[in-house]
This record gives structure tokens, sequence and C-alpha cells, in this order.
């Protein structure tokens, strides 16, 4: 892996500049319609005759109970049972979040256990993102132990050795990091992936390959670093192997965006950004 490729996830960029951290690194809520308040403050409406009231009657409770029937989603996948989809066009949109309960173990801090599904096939595709872009794929140990969690046994040598190489001592010193990839004292490292959203490419009982749409930050915080903190965004796509018990890792690649429009929100300073890594944990995501 070349200087500056740190989030390789064992795959070749598809584009991005080679001075963009996240060029090669490899982080949907349901809408639900609100009916208008009343108006207490008008004044007293015009009294009309009992036809009129009967009709008008009639007609929000057909207008309630349509405004209901839309919120449930007349028969959506969020009804489905894990893993299955309706075949109707009224169905949840693909972003829109299943519902279905997340896994319940983990291995070490990494989620595990998940569904023999396509639902559990993008759950731990997306877990498996966090990790690998995380700050403790810079320490030899921590990294050991992420990759030898999430890859299936036939790649987690080959996958191991890779990483490795690509975390070398020369690298850590281009960044700025010591040499057990901590940050130097005074200073904070950031390295959070933050999945968006999750496609399945392909499926089968026994292999998956899946996109992770991801945000994520790198840099150094503190007074003297001259690498801050920037935000870029990146697509994963790992191709899992369902070893009988879980979906593991067989190998992972990267492309650079989609990129959205940077917004105008005011930077903020480095001890800012320092006490929101080390004050806001993260999740355990769930398709």
């Amino acid at each position: 892996m070349s200087p500056g490729d740190e989030h390789d996830y064992r795959g070749k960029d598809q584009g991005g500049r080679a001075d963009d951290p996240y060029s090669t690194l490899g982080g949907t809520r349901q809408t639900r319609t609100r009916l208008p308040d009343g108006d207490p403050g008008n004044a007293r409406r015009p009294v009309r005759n009992s036809r009129s009231l009967v009709t008008i009657t009639g007609i929000v409770v057909l207008l309630v109970a349509a405004i209901a029937f839309a919120n449930r989603g007349g028969g959506s996948d969020d009804d489905a049972s894990p893993g299955t989809k309706s075949s109707g066009a009224a169905g949840s949109a693909p972003t829109a979040a299943t519902g279905t309960k997340p896994v319940e173990g983990k291995n070490g801090t990494i989620p595990s256990g998940f569904a023999h599904d396509e639902q559990g096939a993008q759950s731990a595709a997306a877990n498996y993102a966090v990790a690998l872009g995380s700050a403790e794929m810079f320490n030899s140990d921590t990294r050991r132990d992420i990759v030898q969690s999430i890859a299936d046994s036939s790649t987690a040598t080959k996958l191991q050795s890779g990483f490795d190489a690509d975390y070398s001592q020369g690298f850590l010193e281009q960044i700025g990091l010591e040499t057990d990839g901590s940050a130097p004292a005074g200073s904070t490292f950031v390295n959070r992936t933050l999945p968006a959203g999750t496609k399945v490419k392909s499926y089968s009982s026994s292999t998956a390959e899946i996109e992770v749409w991801c945000s994520g930050l790198f840099g150094l915080t503190g007074e003297k670093s001259t690498k801050p903190v920037t935000s870029g965004w990146f697509t994963v796509t790992m191709q899992l192997k369902w070893n009988g018990s879980d979906w593991k890792i067989l190998e992972t690649s990267q492309r650079s965006g989609p990129s959205p429009v940077t917004g105008d929100n005011p930077v903020s300073g480095s001890d800012e950004i320092a006490d929101a890594v080390n004050q806001f944990g993260g999740f355990t995501y769930a398709r």
C-alpha cells in the first residue's frame, strides 16, 4: 500500500486524489404523517345543519383511516419476516430501516452472530467496515484481533499479512503516529468510519457481495498537528462467506464517493473534535 492509503481494506482504489485519506478507504429513518393541530384561538365556527355535519364527519373518518393505512406501509417489507421482501410496489424504500432485531453477541468489541439472510449479511458488512476503518487497526495487537475476528479462516492469513504490510512503521511515522500506532503526547488520533447505508450486489445462502456507503473522519487533533481531522466519503465492497454460524470476510475493496456537497457548518476547534471522539461512542449497525 502506498503512503496515504491507510484505509486500503485489501483492495485497489478506483478513484480519488492521492492526498485524500478516504480515496482508498476500505460512517434512515421512517417518516410518519402528522395531522394539522387544531386552532383553539379561532372564533366559534358557524353552525352547520345535521346533514352537512354527517358528511364532514364521514370525510374526516375516511381521511384518518387512509393516513393510518399509509403509515402502516400497506404490508411493507418492514412487516415481513427477516430476510424476506414483499413483491408489491408499495414496500419500504431501499434505504429504510427494516427494524430487524440487532445481533445479541459480540466477538471482543465487534458484533457477531448475524442472521443467515440478506439483512444479516448487510449488518455484518456495515459492522466490519467500522472495525476495519477504526483507529485500532493502527496497532499491531488490536489489528490482529480485529482481522482474526471477522475474516474467514480460508483467507485470514492472507488478509492479516496484507494489513500488517500496509501499516508499516514507515507509514505510521509518515502520518505522525508513534511506533505502536498511538498519537503523540498532546494529540488525539481520529480514524472513525460511519456507514450511511448498505446494498446487496449478490446473495446466496453461502456467499454475499455487499456494498457499504460510508463517511469517515481521519487525522490528528492538537495545536502542533500538521494533519488536521478531515471528513470523506467512500464505498466499501465486501465479499462475505457463511461459515455455518456467521458471515465472515473473504476479501474487501474500496472506491471513493458518492460524495455530497460539503455543508456550510463552521469548522470546530481541535479540542472540540478530540472531546467529541472521546465522549461519543459508536453503534452496532443492523439492516
